[in-house]
């Protein structure tokens, strides 16, 4: 039996679950302006997927890579549920 399929969906299930807590957190510390650090960590991570051999840690890095792409939009999408309201705002910035 092959489980590489499994293992990756796992994996990638906790990935989307870890950076849930960390753009909400991201956006209440920085705001939107650290939009860049995600778009950096993505290009990284999937640049490292494309030089591992292994496929698990290559389709890993790979995941993490497009998840900080896609957290990007999850944060500027976290300042409109911080103004509506849904999350409470950080009262040491005033940028909403």
């Amino acid at each position: 039996m092959n489980y590489l399929g499994i293992i990756i969906a796992v994996v990638t299930f906790l990935v989307i679950g870890l950076f849930h807590p960390i753009v909400i957190k991201a956006e209440y510390y920085f705001g939107v302006k650290c939009w860049w650090a995600f778009a950096l960590a993505g290009v990284v991570f999937l640049a490292l997927s494309l030089f591992v051999e292994n496929i698990i840690a290559s389709s890993v890095l790979g995941v993490i890579g497009c998840s900080s792409f896609w957290s990007i939009l999850e944060i500027f999408e976290q300042r409109e549920r911080v103004r509506k309201g849904w999350f409470p705002k950080n009262p040491k910035r005033n940028d909403y």
